[in-house]
């Protein structure tokens, strides 16, 4: 096999570890949080601590792998987040669970300030779309796979299962890399040295402005930790800017933000990512939780969404290739907005076929979205900037991924009040369910309105990609 399609599998199936470990823990989180008693702020973390941690260091990691080596620096990502896997297993409290989750995503952001930044190197324009549509499919199918296997797993094994699965994926993958690597020129990009209080900033700055969505529901904007907060993120954010202009090897190269295809995806991706990401939480509470099903049962159900974008995905890179980003890109987040409008329509026990229909048009939004978005964008940027934009890339989709478990989750709280959450995990009291169905449905309402800014922002790229090839 030629060896950029070896890296392209090797990076794919990186590419599946870290969504077949988020979509496994959406669906057990009321299972983790009954059996550590954890209320309703720290059932959230267990995945926001993820993606802020992923938030905070894509950039500055992706930074790092352009000088050291992307294939060395994925690889590294793949022992951490193994071994973080080993961490949250062995977790006996609520701290020890985000503690090992923190450390999976290091390992998880370095996979991501990478993968693309391989496949794009190695891959001609008129073939990028195609390969980067794949390694899309390998991320929609450890969506795919994650909802049953996790239903399953949790009822028949426990929680602890969930992340103990990754042990032998992450040991294989890691084995089959060392050796791939001894055949692999690894690229460095010349970068010069790195930019510490660029990264500090920055870090202080998402973490103001993304901490006090998630506690909103249970302290109140109103709240003098959560305006702190915010002011805080916003200074932080402010001052990075102006450090950057400055600094003489800047962690962001504020060049890159005046190149409009570069820009205008990106802001797509973070609209897009913080309009749908919790859709999968929270469906998978309100099955349980308001509709009484098992966490194998919600597992299945929720497989509507991931297979159609894991079977829609090499299609949507390959007509990206010859259409161009902003009307196939613009058109999914379309469908998405559709899908999340279906789900706010729908009553507390809805009609299942119309469930699961719902969910399948949000991933046919999916589908037609990201792989021609990131095609777009990565081909947008000169090849020794490739692991920078990966990083701002992935940054976006995290830190929007980040917001939609705070906003929309903080949303579907929103009536349950201090103590809530538990006692709606408990079971019991119909009425906390009810009151957890209407938030859910102002959920899906808010991401619906996300989807369409994000449309709009996909719209305001110029009307021809940069390296999208011609049909003949």
């Amino acid at each position: 096999m030629d060896a950029r399609w070896r890296l392209l599998a090797l990076t794919s199936i990186g590419a599946f570890m870290a969504p077949l470990d988020g979509s496994i823990v959406a669906v057990a989180l009321p299972r983790i949080a009954t059996a550590l008693g954890l209320g309703y702020g720290p059932s959230l973390w267990v995945q926001a601590a993820y993606l802020l941690t992923m938030a905070v260091l894509l950039i500055p990691l992706g930074r790092w792998a352009d000088r050291r080596g992307r294939l060395r620096s994925y690889l590294l990502g793949i022992a951490l987040f193994t071994a973080g896997s080993l961490l949250a297993a062995l977790a006996r409290s609520g701290g020890m669970l985000i503690g090992g989750r923190v450390v999976q995503a290091v390992g998880a952001a370095l996979l991501s300030a990478t993968s693309a930044a391989l496949v794009t190197a190695v891959f001609p324009p008129s073939e990028r779309g195609r390969a980067l549509g794949i390694n899309v499919m390998a991320v929609y199918a450890g969506l795919s796979v994650g909802p049953p296997l996790g239903g399953f797993l949790v009822d028949r094994f426990g929680w602890p299962s969930l992340f103990l699965v990754n042990l032998p994926i992450g040991a294989g993958v890691l084995g089959w890399g060392l050796h791939l690597a001894r055949s692999v020129k690894d690229a460095e990009a010349p970068v010069r040295g790195g930019d510490l209080p660029g990264s500090l900033l920055l870090g202080v700055g998402l973490l103001g402005l993304l901490i006090p969505p998630t506690f909103a529901a249970e302290w109140g904007w109103g709240d003098p930790r959560l305006v702190g907060l915010l002011v805080l993120g916003s200074l932080a954010l402010a001052g990075f800017l102006f450090w950057e202009r400055r600094a003489v090897s800047p962690l962001l190269d504020l060049d890159l933000l005046r190149n409009r295809v570069f820009t205008a995806g990106n802001l797509a991706a973070f609209l897009n990512y913080g309009a749908l990401y919790a859709v999968g939480l929270l469906t998978a509470a309100h099955l349980q939780l308001v509709q009484g099903r098992s966490a194998r049962v919600a597992g299945w159900i929720l497989l509507g969404q991931p297979v159609v974008q894991a079977a829609l995905s090499p299609l949507a890179g390959h007509l990206g290739d010859r259409l161009g980003a902003r009307l196939l890109s613009s058109l999914g987040m379309g469908f998405t907005a559709l899908g999340m409008g279906c789900l706010a329509l729908l009553p507390a026990h809805p009609n299942l076929p119309l469930l699961i229909a719902s969910l399948a048009v949000v991933g046919v939004g999916m589908a037609a979205f990201s792989a021609p978005n990131t095609s777009a964008v990565m081909g947008s940027v000169a090849r020794e900037r490739l692991g920078v934009a990966a990083a701002v890339l992935a940054t976006m989709r995290v830190t929007g991924m980040a917001f939609s478990v705070a906003l929309l989750g903080g949303l579907a709280a929103q009536g349950l009040g201090s103590g809530g959450w538990k006692a709606l995990v408990r079971g019991g009291d119909p009425s906390l369910a009810l009151v957890f169905a209407n938030g859910y449905r102002a959920a899906m309402t808010a991401g619906a309105l996300l989807a369409l800014l994000g449309a709009w922002a996909s719209l305001a790229r110029p009307r021809r990609d940069p390296g999208v090839t011609s049909s003949s």
